[in-house]
């Protein structure tokens, strides 16, 4: 195992463990929140929020949610921030590891836009640091007179960073630049507004003085935002196993209809407390529904030929795709990473274990090599061997041919 592979692994684990633990508590906190009850003999006491009982790992927890009184601060208070500073310590650490190091591999696409690394580089950095201004000063100077302006200035940054995304990285490093903007802007609530309103709570308290509620306001505004922002990251964590979406051609739109869907269904799940699964369950299931139905007609490819449709070609005189031609494509654009021993140094093993030494071996991975190739276009990786249009559809009419080895 090398270095480069090596710090991928540590980090990637601790990013995965850290992001578990982060996500877990918000949801856990957020669940809280929302089924806190208040017994009727207490219901017009000063600062008290509710109570709720728990049953888990055989026993029974009793919890209550209130506004304590000047002075009244425990002995022992627990905190929870750490989490997500290290889930977003650890993932910044792998756009360093995966995307910045290596050349920029991962990265840049030539196909896309052609720079040097310095230059790619700079403009992750610049983005991500100016979506976070331009968000936090938005909802600190329009949020509190006019927060439906604020969030839609906010969707539309959102939307026109994720299309600049794509027009100047790889689809790939496209949709993980969108997933460390949404962490950044969430990590960016947490250690610039909820954790210092809840240091000044917290300091009041102790020094006897009464809270300020509009701090505790504040610090659940963008707690709530943090809230609709996970399921969309959570999606963007794992877009790297779905070359079909930031592969596409209109990825971009893919991934906004995607992260859509994601906040609309958490919002349903939000307001689902208290209320008929119909005015909940329905819109979810409509929203998974259309938004289904919506990735689909973006994302549908004409169908594989059939066998009727094969012969018809032959019979007009359409020659059939000798093997020889495929295994001269894949030599040139596919053996320099995969095979037993690859010649490419960013892979010093083949990825994923696919190797194209043998005939058997290309034959075996046939219906692979149609779908990233021809049908989603995402490999030869960012194209880096220049594999050109005609033989994609060489190799897609082999393996509709049925991937003979004559």
């Amino acid at each position: 195992m090398s270095v480069h592979e090596f710090l991928d692994l540590a980090v990637r684990w601790v990013h995965l463990i850290a992001g578990i633990m982060w996500i877990g508590n918000s949801m856990l906190f957020n669940w809280l929140d929302r089924n806190l009850e208040k017994p009727p003999e207490r219901k017009d006491e000063p600062g008290y929020e509710g109570k709720l009982w728990m049953v888990h790992s055989g026993g029974f927890y009793e919890l209550e949610k209130k506004q304590l009184a000047p002075g009244q601060l425990p002995e022992r208070l627990h905190w929870f921030k750490w989490q997500n500073f290290t889930t977003w310590a650890s993932g910044i650490s792998l756009l360093v590891v995966v995307y910045y190091m290596n050349g920029g591999a991962f990265l840049i696409d030539p196909s896309v836009r052609e720079m040097g690394l310095p230059q790619a580089i700079s403009i992750s950095v610049g983005s991500l640091v100016g979506a976070w201004l331009v968000y936090d000063v938005s909802w600190r100077v329009l949020g509190p007179r006019a927060p439906t302006a604020a969030g839609l200035l906010s969707l539309v940054a959102l939307l026109g960073l994720s299309y600049f995304y794509t027009r100047v990285f790889s689809g790939r490093a496209a949709y993980l630049h969108v997933g460390v903007l949404l962490g950044t802007v969430m990590t960016g609530n947490v250690w610039m507004v909820i954790v210092p309103s809840q240091r000044k709570l917290v300091a009041a308290t102790a020094s006897g003085q009464a809270q300020d509620f509009a701090l505790n306001k504040k610090a659940k505004q963008r707690s709530i935002h943090n809230n609709y922002m996970t399921f969309p990251l959570l999606f963007v964590m794992l877009s790297n196993h779905f070359p079909g979406t930031y592969g596409h051609p209109l990825n971009w739109l893919v991934l906004f209809v995607l992260m859509f869907a994601g906040a609309g269904i958490r919002h349903f799940m939000n307001i689902r407390f208290g209320k008929p699964p119909v005015l909940w369950l329905v819109p979810i299931a409509l929203i998974a529904l259309l938004s289904t139905l919506l990735l689909f007609a973006l994302t549908a490819r004409p169908a594989a030929a059939t066998p009727s449709t094969q012969a018809a070609g032959a019979d007009a005189g359409v020659q059939r795709v000798a093997f020889a031609e495929v295994q001269a494509v894949i030599s040139a654009r596919c053996l320099s990473c995969h095979a037993q021993t690859p010649t490419e140094p960013m892979f010093p093993v083949p990825p994923n274990n696919v190797m194209f030494d043998t005939p058997a071996q290309i034959q075996g991975y046939a219906a692979r090599i149609k779908e990233r190739a021809y049908v989603n276009r995402t490999m030869p990786f960012i194209n880096k061997t220049g594999m050109d249009d005609a033989e994609r559809a060489l190799l897609g009419r082999w393996v509709d041919e049925g991937a003979h080895l004559d």
